[in-house]
């Protein structure tokens, strides 16, 4: 069972929920005997339960009860991957298509957003510009209108900065004639960027 936002759940829910948890036991709607079940749970919350818990907001005994092991999922703004996974949204809305490639400076509008509604917000502003874009570009102008800032408010990285070229090459399916091609240099230039890349994590 997937509890999602569970840091928002009332008080009197969680004691609903942490009798079934504990009794496993469940009272169907209608029914007028408890029902027996076996439940693993999984909870997500943008939420610190620990000190929902230290505010009375949260049960400490549902929280040591669900706390079996956590895992941490950094919000998209703090992701080292924000290029491919742009790339990859497109590619999965275009389908078959070849999907469309940012430019530098919608990539850098993009990248520098707080993203509050996290990788649904993207996936929109994706599926936005993907539709307005033309030539299998996405631009400044083709973004909504929340990423319409002056130009000097977001410096645009230069075509070889790792998130652009991640981005462009995932786009081509790793066809460097073409990442080339759309981020105007040679294709010499990219295989030059991508070892300087390899030794710098090696």
């Amino acid at each position: 069972l997937f509890l999602d936002e569970i840091g928002d759940m009332p008080l009197t829910l969680q004691s609903r929920l942490l009798r079934v948890l504990a009794e496993g036991e469940v009272m169907p709607v209608g029914a007028s005997e408890p029902r027996r079940v076996r439940l693993r749970v999984i909870s997500a919350s943008h939420r610190h339960l620990p000190s929902l818990v230290a505010t009375g907001s949260f049960r400490e005994d549902l929280f040591y009860r669900l706390n079996t092991a956590t895992l941490a999922l950094p919000p998209l703004r703090e992701r080292g991957d924000f290029g491919r996974l742009v790339a990859r949204l497109l590619a999965r809305r275009a389908g078959e298509a070849p999907p469309p490639v940012p430019t530098a400076a919608a990539l850098a509008r993009l990248a520098a957003h707080r993203w509050p509604g996290n990788v649904r917000e993207l996936d929109n502003a994706l599926a936005f510009a993907a539709a307005l874009c033309e030539h299998g570009t996405i631009d400044v102008a083709d973004l909504p209108e929340l990423f319409h800032r002056p130009a000097e408010a977001v410096e645009a990285p230069p075509s070889g900065d790792a998130t652009t070229l991640e981005a462009v090459l995932a786009a081509c399916g790793g066809n460097v004639s073409e990442a080339a091609r759309r981020l105007g240099v040679d294709r010499t230039t990219i295989h030059r960027r991508l070892r300087r890349r390899r030794a710098r994590s090696a």
